[in-house]
């Protein structure tokens, strides 16, 4: 059975300021729970609609499928259309090889200087820990 990647309960979303959320994620990311964590994150999002920064610390996660791969497209589609960065921070060895063999790795991660416009931060300020 695994667990769903919520935010650590203890830990919950931290507001930064007005402008950044953080999220610790522990367990599993597949076809079991990915549609949630998607409405959490989304859930969050629409509370904060001020937010220009969601980082997602992901150094717990555990094994992540095809379905926990779309799902962090779909957070980066709706990070996109707010207007806010998404940030996978500290992502373990596995996450960081699944991104690089889809192809995924610069888009869940590159900036989004474009949509942001002249002035923003062009470099990519998250890795692997």
């Amino acid at each position: 059975m695994t667990t769903t990647p919520h935010p650590d309960p203890s830990a919950g979303t931290t507001a930064v300021g007005e402008s950044r959320l953080h999220m610790e994620l522990h367990g599993d990311l597949d076809h079991e729970n990915a549609d949630a964590l998607i409405r959490e994150v989304v859930a969050r999002l629409s509370a904060r609609p001020g937010a220009t920064d969601l980082r997602l610390s992901c150094a717990g996660l555990g094994h992540i499928d095809s379905m926990g791969l779309s799902a962090l497209l779909m957070i980066r589609r709706h990070t996109r259309t707010a207007r806010v960065r998404l940030h996978l921070d500290q992502r373990p060895a596995h996450l960081e090889r699944l991104l690089r063999l889809t192809g995924t790795l610069d888009h869940l991660t590159g900036p989004d200087g474009a949509e942001r416009g002249a002035g923003s931060p062009s470099a990519p300020t998250d890795g692997p820990s």
